[in-house]
C-alpha cells in the first residue's frame, strides 16, 4: 500500500519573532516494513541559516533550521510518499508469560538496548494505581502478547476520546482519574502501565489513515498526527499497539519517529526570541494512491 501524506503546520504570532531555532520530526522513518519514497519539506519564511538534516539519539530523521529575520508567522509543510508492507505478528502462544519475559530482559544485549524504555520519562512515569490497573491483564501465566492485547482493549473501553479534555501538559494522573484524553494520553498511559510492570515501552508518532462515515467523501486536511506505543517482547522484538483504535498497527499506520514520550519526538519544537501570544493550525491528509 502506498500513501501520500501532506502535513501543514502554521503558527501565527501577536508580536514579531526576532530569532528562532527549530527542530522538526516530520520525515517518515525508514523501516523494514516502511519505505519512504520521497519527502519534500517547505518552510515559510525561508530559513536564514543553520538549516540541515540529521539523526537524533533514537535514530529518527530530524531537520534543524534557523529564522534570523523578524516574522509574524511560520508555516512548515511536508509532502511524503510512503510504501507500507505487511508486518507479521507472532501467535499469542509463541510469546512467554510476563515473569519469563522479565527474566529475559535482564540478559546481555537485550538488557542494554531496552533499558532506557523501562524507566520513567517526564510524560510517561508509572505510579502505583496505574501499575495496579495493568496487573490483571497479565495474571495466571498468560502469554505476554495476550496480556498486551487485553490491556489495549481495556484502555480503549475504559477511556473516552475527548479532544477538549487535555493538553500535552495534563498530568497522567489526571488522565487516569478522569478517564478522558486523546491519542497521546492513551499512548503515555499504556507506556506507563507497562513500565510499572518492568516492560520496555516506547512512544511512537506518525499518521493514521482515517475513513469517512459511510456515504460521505473524505475531507482533505481532516486527518491528524497520531500516536501509539511499542512494546519489546523477548524473542520477537518490538510490537506496536494502538489503544486509541484498539488495534495492532499494520497497513494503515505510518511511523514518523519514536522515543521515550511525546517530548522526544514532538513534530515541531524550538526556542524563540519574541512572538508574544501564538496560534496554531495543523492540517494533515493521508491518502492511499496507486503506484
Amino acid at each position: 500500500m502506498i500513501y501520500r501524506i501532506h502535513h501543514v503546520t502554521s503558527y501565527g504570532y501577536s508580536e514579531p519573532v526576532l530569532l528562532a531555532h527549530h527542530m522538526a520530526h516530520l520525515m517518515p522513518r525508514p523501516l523494514p516494513w516502511q519505505h519512504c519514497r520521497r519527502t519534500n519539506l517547505r518552510i515559510r519564511p525561508q530559513p536564514t541559516g543553520g538549516e540541515r538534516d540529521g539523526t537524533d539519539y533514537f535514530g529518527n530523521a530530524v531537520h534543524f533550521f534557523t529564522l534570523a529575520d523578524a516574522h509574524r508567522s511560520l508555516t512548515v509543510e511536508t509532502l511524503s510518499r510512503v510504501e507500507l508492507l505487511h508486518r507479521p505478528c507472532p501467535e499469542e502462544g509463541d510469546t512467554p508469560p510476563l515473569s519469563v519475559a522479565l527474566e529475559a530482559l535482564e540478559i546481555g544485549k537485550t538488557a542494554v538496548e531496552t533499558a532506557e524504555f523501562r524507566y520513567a520519562s517526564p510524560l510517561a512515569a508509572p505510579f502505583a494505581q496505574l501499575t495496579a490497573y495493568a496487573m490483571p491483564s497479565f495474571a495466571d501465566a498468560r502469554p505476554i502478547l495476550a496480556g498486551l492485547r487485553d490491556l489495549m482493549h481495556r484502555i480503549h473501553a475504559d477511556f473516552t476520546y475527548d479532544a477538549t479534555a487535555t493538553t500535552i501538559a495534563t498530568p497522567l494522573e489526571r488522565v487516569f482519574t478522569e478517564r478522558r484524553g486523546v491519542c497521546q494520553d492513551f499512548a503515555h498511559l499504556g507506556i506507563a502501565c507497562l513500565r510499572g510492570l518492568g516492560l520496555p515501552a516506547r512512544y511512537v508518532s506518525g499518521y493514521l489513515l482515517t475513513r469517512p462515515p459511510p456515504g460521505r467523501e473524505r475531507l482533505r486536511g481532516a486527518d491528524a498526527s497520531h500516536a501509539w506505543l511499542s512494546v519489546f517482547v523477548p524473542g520477537h522484538g518490538w510490537i506496536d499497539f494502538d489503544p486509541t483504535n484498539d488495534t495492532i498497527p499494520d497497513m494503515e499506520h505510518i511511523t514518523t519517529a519514536w522515543g521515550r514520550d511525546f517530548d522526544d519526538v514532538s513534530p515541531l519544537k524550538g526556542v524563540m526570541l519574541g512572538g508574544g501570544e501564538q496560534s496554531l493550525k495543523v492540517a494533515v491528509d493521508v491518502e492511499p494512491i496507486s503506484d
